[in-house]
């Protein structure tokens, strides 16, 4: 065997090389071990030096918080809110009154002071028309109604047809045949937006379907005085487009009852709805520079379009009011962060995030430089608590953030930061805030004659501005961007 497999010195010295190479480390890979081995402690080290850090700005944040709840700044939100929506009124997408209120906006910054320019998009341009519906059988009724955004108008002579009353897609598909030649009424009932929004998006598509030649949604709300709420329809590809619009809940009902008893119902539908090619418009940006990372961002924002009723103060001026507001106040103090603040005012957002999502695609080569994006787009009532979308290490440095809001009694962090508008950014990675305030009133108002002034509250407008504020300049100012 030895003669076989060489001499036996040959062998030992092979044997005791093995051993040498199976215990020796390098002096990098005993780095990699002790570092492994202590990880735990050198988390817990960080998140006290972060934590640290961020108590530093106690001294700002409640600078900033007295300057806009107590000081020369309150109301001051508010108060532009007011001169806007009452200068303006609503603003859909592809108007006029949309152009005047970029214009506004445009001018309000640079007499501001701030650095503000205009990025060019394309928006859709749907235009409603008159419309009208009536009830004539089992009786005459006047029925309030809203078109839907991108909805087909009728014909000249509108549409006569009996009327086909379900409460789900499911009882639609079990009674198809009933519904040829009809106008399927929808009368749903309210569970949450999120859920209950699929009726007004598809049910036209659903209904069209099955051979109906109108569809009449019940609004999207969980209250109502008689008030219809529009927003935004999509008609599926390949489908017949149908005329469709939202009643209110009340005439839904009474449409169901009068279903239940075996009644004959018909209504005649006027609508003169269409949609004209897409229009030219514009994101409107205003930035503090920040002095010491100019090229990184932390982006606030609203969008500054709305529907065609009411005011559009609640959805969405008071967030783009704010979203000024959060530049003004740290302007007012002077201070200027080692960030850019960019406030973006969205155009377009009511018809799926358009301008938002241009704004993305032109932007989205220096993503790795967007620290943190927020939006603010549930109302601006009673802030409750931030909403994040992040890594943990960054959702640990958000929560030292949040406690600096303790004058205001609003040091809570949710997770899963939300909007329509920053939702591409949180998609690739980057951090996302929302402001979850008191909304439980926000679907009354949403899309309807009722989003005016008299829903919003001064002091309310100024937590919420205190906050946004806050939580912005100390994002912006840390030594570190937060980690992905």
């Amino acid at each position: 065997m030895a003669q076989e497999g060489g001499p036996p010195f040959l062998l030992s010295l092979v044997m005791l090389l093995l051993v040498l190479s199976s215990v020796c480390v390098c002096p990098g890979s005993m780095r990699s071990m002790a570092a492994a081995g202590t990880g735990s402690n050198h988390t817990a080290r960080e998140v006290s030096k972060i934590a640290a850090e961020v108590a530093g700005y106690a001294d700002v944040a409640k600078r900033i918080i007295d300057l806009a709840v107590f000081g020369a700044a309150q109301n001051r939100s508010h108060s532009r809110l007011a001169d806007f929506t009452d200068t303006i009124g609503n603003r859909v997408s592809g108007s006029h009154d949309l152009e005047m209120a970029i214009k506004y906006m445009y001018n309000a910054f640079a007499q501001d002071g701030l650095d503000v320019h205009l990025e060019p998009v394309k928006i859709p341009h749907w235009v409603r028309g008159k419309e009208s519906a009536e009830m004539i059988a089992p009786r005459a009724k006047h029925l309030a109604i809203l078109g839907l955004g991108s909805s087909v108008g009728t014909p000249p002579e509108g549409i006569k047809a009996e009327v086909l009353v379900v409460r789900s897609f499911d009882e639609l598909k079990q009674r198809a045949s009933e519904a040829v030649g009809r106008i399927v009424v929808f009368n749903q009932p309210f569970v949450s937006y999120g859920e209950t929004v699929a009726y007004r998006a598809y049910g036209a598509s659903e209904a069209a379907k099955v051979g109906a030649v109108a569809t009449l949604i019940r609004s999207i709300t969980p209250f109502s005085i008689n008030s219809p709420h529009t927003g935004w329809q999509d008609y599926q590809e390949g489908v017949k487009c149908i005329p469709s619009a939202c009643i209110t809940v009340e005439d839904a009902e009474l449409m169901w009852r009068m279903a239940q008893r075996g009644q004959s119902i018909v209504v005649r539908l006027s609508m003169g709805a269409k949609t004209l090619p897409d229009a030219d418009s514009f994101n409107t940006v205003a930035e503090i520079t920040g002095w010491q990372h100019p090229e990184q961002v932390v982006l606030l924002s609203g969008h500054l379009d709305s529907w065609d009723v009411g005011q559009g103060a609640m959805d969405d001026g008071g967030g783009a009011m704010i979203s000024w507001e959060a530049l003004s106040l740290i302007k007012d103090l002077g201070l200027r962060p080692r960030r850019t603040l960019r406030t973006v005012l969205w155009t377009a957002e009511e018809q799926g995030g358009v301008g938002a999502q241009q704004y993305y695609d032109l932007h989205k080569v220096n993503s790795s430089n967007f620290d943190l994006v927020m939006e603010s787009d549930m109302g601006t009532f009673t802030p409750v608590a931030l909403q994040f979308t992040g890594s943990v290490a960054a959702q640990k440095i958000m929560a030292e953030v949040v406690k600096l809001l303790a004058p205001i009694n609003t040091t809570r962090l949710e997770t899963h930061g939300e909007g329509t508008d920053i939702s591409p950014w949180m998609k690739a990675g980057v951090p996302g805030a929302s402001l979850h305030v008191e909304d439980s009133r926000y679907f009354w108002f949403h899309h309807t004659e009722g989003d005016t002034m008299t829903v919003q509250d001064p002091h309310d407008m100024n937590l919420c501005s205190a906050l946004w504020a806050v939580v912005a300049y100390v994002v912006a100012d840390l030594q570190d961007m937060l980690p992905r």
